[in-house]
Parts: structure tokens; sequence; C-alpha cells
């Protein structure tokens, strides 16, 4: 390959998105991030900065004015190799019942798993290297029902069949639905409040898939990222 590869990871400050941009940093990768929180996304940036080339934006994915400065960014880098769309909002904790859900919360909790993403990957698509990998973050709760998360998990499952059909129409890029597992993060405890979990695998163990769905020569699916087959990463 001729150029570094550059990835751009919403939601990059804390849990899969910044031990995702972890690894990347470290085998060089440039990295586009943001977080709606700018404190943690610059100790994140700072970190990831020691190692690679970062390029740290602060703001919601929700706004559009934020949305174009991700695409800007991306423009100035020369083009992007994988965006992971990895923000997401659990809503209310605890999650109450999906018919007791405020509409305002239900409207803010599909503008952030759902629309941000579309919106987002739609500004991004001219920035897109040929054969690029769009990575749309998922969950078990979006093909199971759990009592107390209808309303992420049917965001969830929105954002699955959008990206499922995006896949279709983009036959030139590699679009994958990736369902990390249960992983030991401050959104998941928010899912659980007051509940021990720390037992749960932390983030990195979810990594090693990413890391082969973006690299590798896997079709466009919905994959379990501790199930996606380890091979050698394939020359770009």
């Amino acid at each position: 390959m001729t150029h570094n590869p550059t990835a751009l990871i919403t939601g990059a400050s804390r849990g899969l998105g910044l031990a995702l941009a972890r690894d990347l940093a470290e085998d060089g990768w440039h990295l586009i991030v943001d977080a709606r929180t700018e404190a943690p996304l610059r100790e994140a940036a700072d970190e990831l900065g020691r190692l690679t080339v970062v390029h740290a934006l602060a703001g919601d994915v929700t706004d559009p004015a934020h949305r174009t400065d991700l695409a800007a960014a991306s423009a100035a880098s020369g083009g992007l190799d994988a965006v992971v769309l990895n923000a997401s909002t659990l809503g209310l904790s605890p999650m109450p019942a999906v018919l007791d859900h405020p509409l305002d919360v239900l409207r803010r909790i599909y503008e952030v798993n759902t629309f941000a993403p579309l919106a987002l990957t739609g500004e991004l698509l001219p920035h897109l290297r040929p054969g690029a990998r769009v990575v749309a973050i998922t969950s078990d709760a979006a093909v199971e029902a759990y009592e107390g998360w209808g309303g992420y998990g049917s965001s969830k499952a929105a954002l699955e069949h959008a990206f499922a059909v995006i896949g279709e129409e983009h036959p030139e890029l590699r679009v994958y639905r990736v369902d990390p597992g249960e992983m030991r993060t401050q959104m998941y405890q928010e899912s659980a409040p007051g509940e021990d979990i720390s037992d749960l695998p932390p983030p990195s163990a979810s990594v090693p898939g990413l890391r082969a769905l973006l690299t590798g020569d896997l079709p466009s699916g919905r994959y379990l990222a501790r199930e996606v087959p380890i091979r050698e990463e394939v020359p770009r």
C-alpha cells in the first residue's frame, strides 16, 4: 500500500471506540475521532497522537454542522479506508418499558443510533476510497427481544436493516453490521445500574474481530465480533 490507511471512528473517547482506535494507531493508521465531550476526547487524542496522526473533533453526531466538519476532515486527509459508526445512546437509565418511553427520549435514541449514522455515511460517501469498510456497531438487542431494551434495540434494528440495504446498493464498499458482544463499559453499566459487571470482558476482546473485518476480505454482512475468523491481514 502507498499510504497510511485512515479511519474515522465515532464515539472514540472510551469503550470500544477507544480500544479500536488504540489498536489501529499502534499499526500506523491515521485517525479521525469524535465524541460528545471535549475533555475525554482530548485526553484520548493526546494518547493516540503519540502513536499516529490524529484529528479529534468534539461534537454531537446528530448535529449537521458537526457531521460536515467530520466530512471536511475526511476530505483533508485524502480519503477514508474505514468508517466505524460506534457512537450510541441508551436513552434513560434504568431503561423503561418501550411503551413507557417518553417520546422525546425515544426520538433522541433514534436520532443518535439510527439517523445520525445514516446522515454521516451519506456525507462521507464521496470521501471513501475504493473498497472502504463501513462498520455499523449494533447489538444482539437488535435481533432479540429483551425487556427494557425496546427503545435501544429497535433503533439498532432499524440501523441494521438500513446498512444491510446500503451494502446491496454500494457493492464497491464492504458494509458490516457488527455485534461486539457484552463488554465491561460505561454504557453497559448504565443499562444495569447497581449490578456488578466486573466479569464481563473488556472492549479490547472485540477488537481482533473488528480488525479482521477492516483488513480482510470478508463480504458485506452481519458479524459477531468475537466469532469473526482471524486471518493474516491482506495487504491493501
